[in-house]
């Protein structure tokens, strides 16, 4: 097939969305398929700007977007979304394919606006809540435990305040714009001929907060790891020091639980060193925190994949903090795979990967998780145990050979079904 892929972040600088992008893409080649990539930069300047990675032409549609709070995410959405359509149909007239298949939030309206012109099929994955949260994590504020139930004008209000800071009330006159854009998000992508949710989760939230997606073709299909290759890099990686050592690995953000690392450590009485590889908004709080803990606590701060993997492959234990609810976590599926045992907080798509007490431990509080974390290091054995089932249990739910031919399946039905 010819498939054009529409994806908001493609390697070599992204998160796990670009990354299972590509090992999606890679794994289609692979396979026979003829495969392009597109990306909209909003914030470049006007264009098409082309690329290479890894042998993919990737072509890079630049738009403006000022830095300005609301504006930009103006700019991002609804001006983004018009332009975009436009150069996709422009370049489905010029190069026919037979199914596009949209990875995100930027994407996914322009994609389906375009299909619908051109009369190809279109298939969305959808990787967070971007349908049904206009901040996509469903978090209204940093200490509530409680999910937000939806977005109503009130609850947007209490969400805009910690997000605004002291300006909050001059950000509620957007409250309007912000229901509107969730609706049309969610109309738009009613409109794609197959969702694709990374979890049951995912597929479940926007079962009961979408109405607009009743009738909707929802899969539930995870992420896709290579996990051949990522074995290989594990093994060819140097390891870092000190050994051993227990790993946070992931954004410092609030709704990642971040800023609980500190206290785990300390509850769980610790003597292995914490590393923390990653940066975001959290991290001078975290920098403090460690400062004054008598645990050893080192802020990495960001690193590139290679090291990340190499972070990944030796670690003795790997804690998953986040509050989320998590989507479906790349990091998860790749310490699983690697046989590296978990202590996470469960939420979200988390159990779709780990199964408490057989591939990790999942907790639902952060005592709880500190209490995972003492549990693992003092046995050894169970170390072990669950590792090796976690990398059984990732080969046969996760690896590209398993996922990739459901997505197959996928294209294969909506394209017949444009046939018909």
């Amino acid at each position: 097939m010819r498939i054009l892929i529409p994806t908001d972040a493609f390697p070599p600088i992204c998160g796990g969305s670009g990354w299972s992008t590509y090992a999606l893409a890679r794994d289609l080649r692979t396979r026979g398929h003829d495969v392009r990539v597109v990306q909209p930069k909003p914030g470049s300047p006007p264009g098409i700007q082309e690329r290479t990675y890894d042998g993919f032409r990737v072509r890079e549609f630049g738009a403006p977007a000022p830095d300005l709070p609301y504006v930009r995410n103006y700019f991002k959405n609804e001006r983004l979304y018009a332009t975009f359509a436009d150069y996709l149909a422009s370049l489905i007239a010029a190069e026919p394919v037979d199914v596009v298949h949209a990875q995100h939030v930027l994407t996914t309206v322009p994609s389906v606006d375009a299909g619908s012109r051109t009369g190809v099929p279109v298939v969305a994955t959808v990787r967070d809540y971007w349908p049904v949260c206009y901040w996509s994590d469903l978090i209204h504020t940093r200490n509530e435990a409680a999910l937000c139930p939806g977005c109503s004008a009130g609850m947007m209000t209490r969400c805009v305040r910690p997000r605004a800071g002291v300006a909050w009330p001059l950000a509620l006159p957007m409250i309007p714009y912000m229901r509107a854009n969730l609706a049309r998000k969610r109309r738009s992508l009613a409109g794609a001929d197959a969702i694709v949710a990374v979890s049951s989760t995912i597929a479940d939230d926007l079962r009961a907060r979408a109405p607009e997606l009743a009738s909707s073709w929802i899969d539930v299909i995870p992420n896709a790891v290579d996990i051949t290759d990522l074995r290989a890099q594990a093994v060819a990686s140097t390891p870092p020091l000190p050994d051993p050592y227990v790993l946070y690995l992931g954004k410092l953000a609030s709704n990642k639980g971040a800023e609980h690392l500190v206290r785990v450590a300390e509850q769980a009485a610790l003597d292995w060193p914490l590393l923390i590889a990653g940066d975001g908004p959290d991290r001078a709080l975290l920098e403090n925190a460690a400062a004054n803990s008598d645990r050893d606590v080192r802020i990495l701060g960001w690193t590139d994949r290679d090291a990340a993997t190499a972070l990944l492959a030796h670690a003795a234990m790997l804690i998953f903090p986040s509050r989320g609810p998590e989507s479906l976590s790349r990091v998860l599926i790749e310490a699983s795979a690697l046989g590296i045992p978990i202590a996470a907080m469960n939420t979200g798509g988390t159990g779709d990967i780990i199964l408490h007490g057989q591939t990790g431990l999942l907790s639902v509080t952060p005592d709880g998780l500190a209490d995972d974390v003492r549990t693992l290091r003092a046995d050894a054995n169970l170390r072990a145990t669950l590792g090796q089932a976690a990398a059984v249990r990732a080969r046969s739910h996760f690896d590209t050979s398993v996922v990739v031919p459901r997505i197959e399946r996928v294209y294969d039905e909506v394209t017949r079904e444009t046939r018909r």
